[in-house]
């Protein structure tokens, strides 16, 4: 049987980092998808093109490899990232099946509608509905979401390995975003500008990663 593992962070580098760890523990790249929002950061710059299988087009391969790199991804899964815009969250980096997914709900693909979006795709994968809005209201706020398909068997190396990189905890984090008025993730909302996500850092107690 298969589960999938979601966290999210406050910290770009935070993915980063899991995602390496993850790809020295042997997970398979098929296996692993990441969403990161950094309005106004240079670390996302708009030079990849994604299909609607996450994957880099042929044509833009010479491009994508030097945005690999300045993403910090290099030789490995990293050098897959690329840009696409979620309703609701804005422009993100990502890679993999869930950013498939939502470039499909961007872009008005079959795909999309069958999953009704970034909170749909991950309800789809077993996230709580109630955890899924929390997910997706991170990303929108300037979070690094990340998510691990895994066997039973794996499911709890991979959940060691996703802590240790100061993962969120979304209970918490859910009750603070209710405190302030927010009932669920609209993706029909206003993206997070610059200003907000550094204001939102303090407020959420998390670290400044911008």
């Amino acid at each position: 049987m298969t589960v999938t593992v979601t966290r999210l962070y406050d910290k770009y580098d935070g993915g980063l980092s899991a995602v390496r760890e993850l790809e020295a523990a042997g997970i398979s790249s098929k296996d692993i998808s990441l969403l990161a929002n950094e309005p106004g950061s240079d670390k996302a710059p708009d030079v990849k093109r994604v299909d609607s299988h996450g994957e880099t087009a042929g044509l833009h391969a010479e491009k994508d490899a030097a945005a690999g790199t300045v993403l910090g991804g290099g030789i490995g899964l990293l050098a897959g990232l690329g840009v696409l815009a979620i309703p609701g969250v804005g422009p993100v980096i990502g890679l993999g099946w869930l950013a498939a997914t939502a470039l499909g709900a961007a872009t008005g693909m079959a795909v999309g509608a069958a999953t009704g979006g970034i909170v749909g795709s991950l309800v789809a994968e077993g996230v709580p509905l109630t955890d899924a809005h929390v997910y997706a209201e991170g990303l929108r706020r300037g979070g690094t979401l990340l998510s691990v398909r895994a066997s039973d068997g794996m499911s709890a190396k991979i959940e060691t390995i996703l802590d240790r990189h100061d993962a969120v905890d979304i209970v918490s984090r859910g009750t603070t975003y209710r405190k302030s008025g927010w009932s669920s993730f609209d993706p029909a909302a206003s993206p997070y500008e610059l200003d907000q996500v550094k204001g939102e850092r303090p407020r959420v107690g998390a670290g400044t990663v911008l």
